[in-house]
């Protein structure tokens, strides 16, 4: 496996030693975890080897994005049954590859280990490149929100996949391998964001991190929401709400962040809501708090079901 994985500049020392060696030229480390496990995350009747190995690498690359900041470098743990065939490895270390070298870093060594079902855990590296962290805690009443990527369209994806069924092929292809804007997380650093996040979790969950964060609310307008016609499809065929999958569907790794309101997004930052003061929908004085209800509002109203993905369900 490390023989299929080259390292960039940013690694100094990689696989083949007790540790890696990775730089950071501005003293700082950006760090984040994530897992994947078979049957929960991905199944392989499901998903190429290759893609489980680009959705392993994009779900932490995105993480780094989501601080604004730049990927450097992956350390991945690989647990995986005695039986499994070593060309399931190779081409999972293939997408892993492909993926992290799409963000412009390295797979720097890793560990491996005997386990029941395949297990994927992964700790992501990035540096900020002076610039401070873009955390989920600034954002401020009179912000506008804006997203960056695709919404939905794994979740559709799952869905068509659940009820046996391989089409739209976009869809399921998206689910299988997500497509983060990894470069719109510095953009949005350097526009000046006062918070930034990845949409891992459904848009209406991950934006309740930072309203709580912040201790801000955030209206969402669902009239700025782009709902593809692939998605209306599966909508239509099983009888759903097409918007349903843009406001809680995970997984497609998109960037959601706040700016002021005098800001020039770019043209693929779509403005999809606002910031309001905690104060506002019903709350009838004093600052603004974390932990007030609800956290998200959809066109001015209480959403009415999950917001999104639940780990533990």
């Amino acid at each position: 496996m490390s023989a299929r994985l080259p390292t960039g500049p940013d690694v100094l020392l990689g696989p083949g030693d007790d540790a890696a060696v990775i730089s950071a030229p501005d003293s700082r480390v950006v760090a984040t975890t994530d897992m994947l496990v078979e049957g929960r995350h991905f199944r392989r009747d499901w998903s190429p080897a290759y893609d489980v190995g680009r959705k392993a690498a994009a779900q932490n690359l995105a993480d780094v994005a989501a601080m604004g900041a730049v990927p450097t470098a992956l350390l991945v743990s690989f647990g995986a049954p005695p039986d499994l065939p070593a060309q399931w490895a190779l081409e999972f270390t293939e997408g892993l590859r492909d993926e992290t070298a799409e963000a412009g870093a390295s797979v720097a060594g890793g560990d491996v280990v005997a386990s029941g079902p395949i297990v994927v855990s992964i700790t992501a590296l990035g540096t900020l490149r002076g610039r401070p962290a873009v955390t989920r805690s600034g954002a401020r009443p009179g912000d506008v929100v804006a997203v960056c990527g695709r919404l939905g369209w794994s979740a559709a994806g799952l869905t068509v996949l659940g009820r046996g069924f391989r089409s739209p092929r976009v869809v399921v292809e998206a689910h299988r391998r997500p497509e983060p804007p990894y470069d719109a997380g510095p953009e949005a650093a350097e526009l000046g964001a006062s918070a930034l996040i990845d949409v891992s979790d459904g848009l209406l969950a991950d934006l309740g991190h930072v309203a709580r964060a912040s201790g801000v609310r955030i209206d969402v307008d669902t009239g700025t929401l782009d709902v593809a016609d692939p998605l209306r499809a599966v909508a239509a065929a099983i009888n759903a709400d097409p918007l349903r999958f843009v406001l809680t569907g995970g997984e497609d790794h998109a960037l959601a962040a706040t700016f002021g309101p005098d800001v020039e997004l770019p043209e693929r930052w779509r403005v999809v809501g606002r910031v309001l003061a905690a104060k506002e929908h019903g709350q009838t004085g004093g600052e603004p708090h974390a932990g007030a209800e609800p956290a998200v509002t959809v066109d001015g109203e209480e959403y009415e079901g999950p917001a999104g993905h639940d780990h533990f369900r």
